[in-house]
């Protein structure tokens, strides 16, 4: 499965500069990696980042992230994928601009689940 993070351009560059992802504020605050899965991800970019450019959307290998990956209750009772961990990058299948489209929405690339 294939589970999405929606993160600043510039966050994402200091994670590859320092060899991981920690987190964004956000997910340092919360002590884990927030993730959305294919279904939830476009709700999360409306609600947590309407309006902002210069970000990535990354979509990570849920398998490669073992048992510090867990499934926990959250917006609406829905499970959402939650990070208790750094993100390696070799569960990252790739990385690519979440750019707003005319509309002030994201426009997203084809999503596998």
């Amino acid at each position: 499965m294939v589970i999405y993070k929606i993160c600043r351009a510039a966050e994402w560059r200091d994670a590859e500069r320092a060899g991981a992802f920690r987190g964004a504020a956000i997910d340092l605050k919360d002590g884990y990696i927030h993730f959305s899965d294919s279904e939830q991800v476009a709700e999360t970019a409306a609600r947590h980042f309407a309006g902002l450019d210069d970000l990535v959307l990354i979509a990570v290998a849920s398998a490669a992230l073992g048992p510090a990956l867990k499934w926990e209750p959250s917006r609406g009772g829905a499970l959402f994928p939650h990070l208790y961990g750094v993100l390696a990058f070799d569960a990252v299948l790739w990385v690519k601009p979440l750019p707003l489209g005319g509309d002030g929405r994201h426009i997203f690339p084809e999503l596998a689940t």
